[in-house]
């Protein structure tokens, strides 16, 4: 998967497996900043249905670390920043 840099006061956020399938995109630029306890919330905004299906057993990496999504009502929790990189990666199943 090949990104383009996000636009100035944005981030990339990028869908791997069954992320990429729920929003038909393999990666798209969000606005920065955003706290990363809010990220569920404004991804399911925009894909309803997404949390549960997607989100609830998903690994997420903020420039390729991997993070714990807080508590929406978590203040102190990290925020993502413009330019950053953030990878919703779906359990991988084999067969």
């Amino acid at each position: 998967m090949s990104t383009s840099k996000p636009p100035k006061g944005h981030f990339n956020v990028l869908y791997f497996a069954g992320a990429s399938s729920y929003t038909g995109k393999d990666y798209e630029a969000w606005p920065a900043p955003l706290q990363l306890a809010k990220l569920f919330a404004e991804l399911e905004s925009k894909y309803p249905g997404i949390r549960g299906k997607i989100l609830d057993s998903c690994m997420v990496t903020v420039n390729l670390d991997y993070v714990d999504i807080p508590d929406a009502g978590d203040a102190s929790a990290s925020v993502i920043q413009e330019y950053d990189e953030v990878a919703i990666i779906p359990p991988v199943s084999s067969g």
